[in-house]
């Protein structure tokens, strides 16, 4: 089903009761400011939590989802959205008017997919400020989607198969790659902030020894939920909440 020109903006979650309602409320903002239809599906993947809850609270369409895989959940969002146009934006992502809008106008001129730049809230180590601008250079450069930021016009999406469910990390590179193969792919200038938490709850140390355990083994790496504690972990306390 379609909706014209429409906008489906879809969220994956898990567990996010704390960090979900500041996302919605930042997306209904930025969408309401286009003048364009939309709507926003939350994915709700095998959440123990008011995740739900926070959702329907927010004016989001909750889709459920048991499958604990982010590739999944998002394409699970996809297949509910009556949008032309999707955005798929971390449950732990702020956006701004002016990234939507930047994305929308890439797509109604020509674009068929892109990212955009992303920001990491504060407060984050030193280590990880200085990296971020060189990681930006090199996901521009090879015009990979920062997972936090995904779009994409519906029939790319249907001609790429969605997110790849083989992947359980990466999945965001998968697509990226793909969607470069149906046409255009725009990274923005714009940038949409997200959550540091990771950063601020592995040390460096740990971040690197998984990082590498993952770059060892290669596409296997991702292709299984274990080993990828960084994102399937119970979620560790996050100092910056009793900031």
């Amino acid at each position: 089903m379609s909706n014209g020109g429409s906008l489906s903006i879809i969220v994956p979650a898990h567990n996010e009761e704390r960090l979900l309602g500041g996302t919605l409320a930042a997306i209904h903002d930025a969408a309401s400011a286009t003048g364009r239809p939309y709507e926003v599906i939350v994915a709700d993947d095998a959440s123990t939590d008011r995740t739900a809850e926070i959702a329907a609270s927010h004016n989001a369409r909750v889709v459920r989802v048991d499958r604990r895989q982010i590739a999944a959940a998002r394409n699970a969002g996809a297949h509910a959205a009556s949008g032309e146009r999707f955005i798929f934006v971390d449950a732990d992502t702020l956006v701004n008017a002016g990234v939507i809008r930047e994305a929308l106008a890439a797509l109604d001129n020509g674009a068929v997919g892109g990212g955009a730049a992303i920001q990491f809230d504060q407060p984050i180590p030193m280590y990880a400020r200085l990296l971020l601008p060189a990681l930006m250079v090199l996901f521009r450069s090879a015009r990979l989607a920062a997972g936090c930021f995904v779009f994409c016009t519906r029939d790319a999406f249907v001609a790429v198969g969605g997110f790849d469910e083989a992947y359980f990390g990466a999945e965001e590179i998968v697509i990226s790659r793909a969607l470069r193969r149906q046409g255009r792919f725009a990274i923005l200038e714009g940038a949409v902030v997200t959550s540091g938490r990771k950063l601020r709850t592995y040390s460096a140390g740990e971040l690197l020894t998984s990082l590498w355990r993952i770059a060892r083994r290669g596409t296997r790496g991702v292709q299984r939920r274990e080993g990828l504690d960084l994102w399937y972990a119970k979620r560790r306390d996050d100092p910056r909440d009793d900031a």
